[in-house]
């Protein structure tokens, strides 16, 4: 079956006529509007601010002639339902975490993060310089999609949780927030899994829905108010070394714009995803002190518990291999990474250990 005609006919989000009305992008005296549909509820710290940039820059370096109508999660579609929307036309573009997506295929977990895989510059290493923007492109063409990285978290947190966690053997029976194959693994170890949207954590945490979540980092967590329900908090993470997040624009629309609009599209996500690295990494710190002024228990994952996410970790990527386009980009991005974290750690790993140690 055509995957694209299939979407295109579905039932998801209205009908078929819907769906093609809000397939063509809005004309009015020669300028023209995409609307954008996003996984971040309106003003989400970071994730939202990404997806505002990327729209804002379309604006600007188009001088207005391509403008984009962001819309937040829940206003056209729900969180999870963007990739479709845009795959079958009801929208023109998504911006997302591409490992929302894994039930499309799980090699969109690459462009976002797997467990024990990149961090943010291997992540820009491979992509720009390793074939990784190929192979992004690769995967975005079954699916009717042209798609770029448009966004970074840096390092997420472990999270936050109800109790310590001082053995693999806590995680069983904790109902926990975790997308992606990072969730997989923690799965492994005998949790209850959810996938929550980002708008909806804050109130499952605190009705006990669940019983602990991962979401970014302290600046993005104490926005979102973690810490009022927990104090437990633990600051380095298996699941997410280097998020990144991802600007979609359906296929046949992005074919249908100018090369000017296009190399636009591309630069401004380019763009966003350096600045919203840097705008994590910039608020991150003061945040962390704001909340261990404020009681929050700053803590570590054991060894025990590093060495089980591990097993699990490997067991789940070991899973997928036998999807032909999961190997290619498992191999693609492992080889990449393999060769920048050599000269990283010789380097500026190196670097900042003795920096930090010679300036106390």
């Amino acid at each position: 079956m055509d995957r694209r005609k299939f979407l295109k006919t579905s039932a998801l989000g209205g009908s078929a006529a819907a769906a093609t009305a809000l397939a063509a992008p809005a004309y009015a005296q020669g300028k023209r509007t995409l609307t954008m549909v996003t996984s971040w509820g309106r003003g989400l710290a970071g994730v939202f601010d990404s997806a505002q940039r990327c729209a804002d820059s379309i604006t600007a370096m188009s001088d207005g002639s391509l403008t984009v109508d962001i819309k937040a999660a829940g206003e056209l579609v729900g969180a999870f339902e963007v990739f479709d929307a845009v795959s079958s036309g009801q929208a023109d573009m998504y911006h997302a975490a591409d490992y929302y997506f894994v039930g499309q295929h799980p090699a969109y977990a690459f462009f976002t993060a797997v467990p024990f895989g990149m961090t943010a510059q291997e992540l820009v290493n491979w992509y720009y310089h390793d074939g990784g923007m190929e192979l992004h492109d690769e995967l975005g063409q079954i699916f009717g999609l042209k798609s770029f990285i448009a966004g970074n978290t840096g390092a997420q947190a472990g999270g936050w949780f109800s109790k310590e966690i001082n053995s693999p053997e806590d995680f069983n029976g904790l109902k926990f927030r975790m997308p992606g194959l990072g969730g997989k693994a923690l799965g492994k170890l005998g949790a209850s899994v959810q996938n929550i949207p980002g708008s909806e954590v804050y109130q499952a945490l605190s009705s006990g829905a669940i019983d602990g979540t991962e979401w970014i980092g302290p600046w993005a967590d104490e926005k979102a108010g973690f810490q009022e329900i927990t104090k437990i908090y633990y600051t380095a993470g298996f699941h997410e070394p280097g998020a990144g997040l991802s600007l979609a624009t359906n296929r046949e629309v992005f074919e249908s714009l100018s090369p000017a609009h296009q190399k636009i599209i591309e630069i401004a996500a380019a763009e966003a995803h350096q600045w919203n690295l840097a705008q994590f990494l910039a608020n991150n710190g003061a945040a962390l002190q704001r909340l261990q002024a404020g009681g929050v228990k700053v803590m570590e994952f054991p060894d025990s518990v590093w060495d089980a996410f591990g097993k699990a970790s490997q067991e789940v990527l070991a899973e997928n291999m036998g999807d032909e386009l999961f190997k290619k980009v498992y191999d693609s991005a492992m080889a990449s990474m393999k060769a920048s974290s050599s000269w990283l750690n010789m380097s500026s790993g190196v670097y900042t250990a003795q920096r930090d140690r010679v300036l106390g």
